[in-house]
């Protein structure tokens, strides 16, 4: 399985850093992976809500821009549908099964994602009802695929 991590801007700090070239180490067994940095859009101090909408709208563009055509699309979206390990590690396996082989998840940035994105989406995944940074999503996320992945294997993982 082929998995597109697609996020808006670049990762800064170097705790985060090391942590996601860990999991993305760990992961090699398991998938193929890739990250995919979009821009994030020149702002100014002052963001008003149709600025905002701009933002979201160039970031959208550029994001719809990198998902292959036959992609399956997840969406990480706070208001989409919350699930356990265990579920996302059987909605992989049913992925694997019906021969899904390209999944693309997309991690906004602090604005959300446009409503373009979010049409594309064929899931939208909330990884939790607490608020992230979109940079730490990115750690959280591959350590939940990695997870995913030894339940799926069956193989022990600590919870």
């Amino acid at each position: 399985m082929q998995v597109r991590i697609i996020a808006v801007g670049k990762i800064k700090e170097r705790f985060l850093s090391d942590g996601i070239a860990e999991y993305e180490k760990r992961l090699t067994p398991y998938l193929k992976l890739s990250i995919v940095e979009i821009a994030e859009e020149k702002r100014g101090v002052h963001l008003s809500g149709s600025k905002g909408q701009i933002i979201k709208d160039g970031e959208g563009d550029r994001i719809l821009a990198a998902i292959p055509e036959r992609a399956y699309v997840v969406a990480l979206d706070a208001r989409g549908t919350g699930m356990t390990s265990e579920m996302l590690a059987a909605r992989m396996r049913d992925w694997q099964l019906t021969g899904m082989s390209s999944i693309v998840v997309i991690i906004g940035g602090d604005l959300g994602l446009s409503d373009a994105v979010l049409t594309r989406a064929a899931l939208r995944l909330s990884l939790s009802p607490m608020t992230f940074t979109h940079q730490m999503v990115r750690l959280i996320l591959l350590e939940q695929l990695y997870r995913a992945c030894r339940i799926n294997s069956g193989e022990p993982y600590h919870k």
